[in-house]
């Protein structure tokens, strides 16, 4: 059975100690270069979100997803709702890495336009996962530690470097956090929905409530602490990048401004290594994102909630993802792809905190506890509502057409009948 601290590594593994690199430049010039405290914003939300899906992952083990949540709490065609919108996270997954990591290796051979590295990364993708090798699991450890020690010898470069250009002055700074001169609300709320990017894949830890010792206590408490330590990692990582380059609008590549940070406290050396270690968490992502999203499709036509004849073949599902993958990689940027993601994610995120609201304080049939039971979910889906309504409009239209899309699905098949 598993403990506190195996949950706490696991959650870490799958969000990556790398997260906040992606969205560094970007959120920084959305945010007026506000974008550590866009980090710790979703910090807050993700937090009290974490809570929910932990307390409702004990209460239900046998499934640790938003579907099955807002399923039990609203019945099955909210339900239903959720999990479509969860499984365009699914579909957009290895778009969003294909795109990054076409970005990272045209940092490092500039020479190859990002058309070419896009179409050699979504074909790695779909023939890997078509030989079967569909995820990167064994590698999981070492890309941990190799991640870490990149990130560490960053830390460590980067307090030198900025220890002698202007000692301790040079190294603590609040401008990061709150700079008059730049800050203004809808900004900052607006990188917040992209930052929040950073913390997607906490929900993995309910996951394993089934072996986990004492899971009423321990999976509440893990996934708030991934959460927690996530939001404390990232913030060190984005506040010594801004500190290193605070003239945010100077960014050539605001996709791989994090890289170019790295060159200039670490030299040629760091870059490179930063560079690789984007590529490889990039491959072994995009392999389970595949391979999930080609599992789920073909569940979906074995069932008849698709096509049979085309989404009933694994094989098949796998093809038109890698297709996808590439379309979408020269199609969208980087922001456009990521702010998509964060639509059917924050929506899942309200819903569980609506779920357990309604299970732990409406329906309880036994104590409840105002702060937990009621305060905590209900701010947890404001935090959540703030950040999902400051999305910006095409992305809130995109994942409001792929919601009716999927409405219109269930009711043409006639399943929204079904649903009860």
């Amino acid at each position: 059975m598993l403990g506190l601290g195996d949950l706490i590594v696991y959650g870490i593994v799958l969000i990556q100690p790398i997260a906040p690199v992606g969205i560094f430049g970007i959120a920084c010039q959305m945010a007026g270069g506000h974008v550590v405290t866009t980090i710790l914003i979703a910090m807050c939300a993700m937090m009290l979100t974490a809570g929910s899906y932990g307390r409702l992952a004990a209460l239900y083990p046998s499934a640790g997803s938003a579907y099955t949540y807002v399923g039990r709490a609203f019945g099955q065609r909210l339900g239903f709702v959720v999990g479509w919108a969860m499984f365009l996270d699914y579909l957009i997954i290895p778009v969003i890495n294909t795109i990054y990591g076409a970005l990272a290796m045209g940092r490092l051979v500039p020479e190859v336009p990002f058309w070419a590295w896009a179409v050699l990364f979504a074909a790695i993708l779909t023939g890997l996962n078509l030989c079967g090798i569909s995820s990167l699991a064994r590698a999981n450890q070492a890309l941990l530690a190799v991640m870490t020690v990149v990130i560490v010898a960053f830390a460590g470069l980067a307090l030198r470097y900025l220890f002698h250009r202007g000692g301790w002055n040079g190294v603590l700074s609040t401008q990061p956090f709150y700079d008059p001169r730049t800050f203004h609300p809808r900004a900052v709320m607006e990188a917040t929905s992209l930052a929040a990017l950073t913390y997607i894949g906490f929900d993995g830890v309910t996951t394993l409530a089934e072996e986990v010792r004492d899971p009423r206590r321990t999976v509440p408490l893990a996934t708030v602490l991934v959460c927690l330590l996530t939001g404390i990692f990232s913030a060190v990582e984005v506040y010594l990048g801004q500190r290193v380059s605070p003239n945010y609008r100077a960014f050539a590549n605001p996709e791989t401004a994090f890289m170019d940070v790295t060159r200039t406290v670490g030299g040629a050396w760091l870059f490179q290594a930063m560079g690789v270690v984007l590529v490889v968490a990039c491959v072994g992502s995009g392999l389970t994102g595949i391979a999930s999203a080609a599992r789920l499709l073909h569940t979906m036509g074995r069932e008849d909630m698709l096509p049979r004849r085309i989404f009933g073949r694994l094989q098949w599902n796998v093809a038109i993802l890698g297709v996808l993958s590439l379309a979408g990689a020269l199609a969208v940027s980087y922001a456009q792809v990521a702010e998509l993601l964060n639509f059917g994610a924050f929506l899942a995120f309200m819903g569980v905190n609506l779920a357990a609201l309604r299970t732990f304080w409406f329906q309880a049939a036994g104590p409840r506890r105002f702060a937990g039971d009621a305060l905590a979910p209900v701010v947890g889906f404001a935090f959540c509502l703030a950040i999902w309504w400051s999305l910006p409009t095409p992305a809130r239209m995109a994942g409001g057409a792929w919601l009716v899309l999927g409405v219109l699905q269930v009711v043409l098949t006639g399943r929204w009948k079904a649903a009860v």
